[in-house]
């Protein structure tokens, strides 16, 4: 065990061991235990899946509600208890209708689960909470790799302003969006989507080529 959960091992595979080995690799490098970065009531806060269950994601075992109705009620339980008004307390089911566009009675039937949630009330609840697109409905597996991308989002800049301005590589990286499409890239599930990827870039180099040549022809012709 590591801080309260095992690091998947070759066993584990797919995009959330992906994850938590990127995690654990950035915070290795910025010298944070891993307890700093994978806090279990943290990621359940943010992703919106119960605590054991993430703890039991981490550790590679299969975990999570499998129902949708399920995860939902689960999810704006947290929403209500974690995500208060500036004094401290709950927003009442009135607010909560009043701020996502449907009766009171609305909402008390999804609150109490005597109502199947739509797209547009998910969509509406998280608009009102202001949590990202998918929180109340994605499985629990995609929900915390959600969050842990998140982390190595915030880690990744960590380690760019510990790096400096001043490290010319670092500005190099900066000043022509290479982190960003590195990052990008490197969510997709296998080597052979990133492949992918850098066919595209390929194209897409080609396309702009004969362009270029073209304007610095005329440029000296004239």
């Amino acid at each position: 065990m590591t801080d309260g959960f095992s690091v998947p091992g070759p066993a584990a595979a797919g995009p959330l061991a992906a994850s938590v080995a990127r995690v654990c690799e950035l915070a290795g490098r910025l010298g944070l235990g891993q307890g700093e970065v994978f806090d279990l009531h943290e990621l359940s806060n943010a992703s919106g899946v119960p605590a054991d269950v993430v703890g039991a994601l981490l550790e590679g075992r299969p975990a999570g509600e499998p129902d949708l109705q399920a995860r939902f009620l689960q999810r704006f339980d947290l929403l209500r208890r974690t995500r208060l008004k500036a004094n401290g307390r709950r927003w009442t089911q009135q607010e909560i209708a009043d701020g996502a566009g449907m009766s009171r009675q609305q909402a008390g039937a999804l609150i109490n689960g005597d109502r199947r949630p739509t797209m547009e009330h998910c969509d509406a609840i998280q608009r009102f909470f202001k949590v990202h697109a998918g929180f109340l409905t994605a499985e629990d597996t995609d929900a915390l790799n959600g969050a842990l991308q998140r982390t190595e989002q915030r880690l990744l800049q960590d380690l760019q302003e510990y790096a400096g301005e001043s490290d010319p590589l670092e500005r190099l990286l900066q000043d022509h969006g290479v982190r960003g499409i590195a990052w990008r890239a490197a969510q997709l599930p296998t080597d052979k989507h990133r492949d992918k990827v850098t066919e595209w870039l390929d194209m897409l180099l080609e396309s702009v080529k004969p362009a270029e040549d073209t304007d610095a022809s005329k440029a000296t012709e004239t």
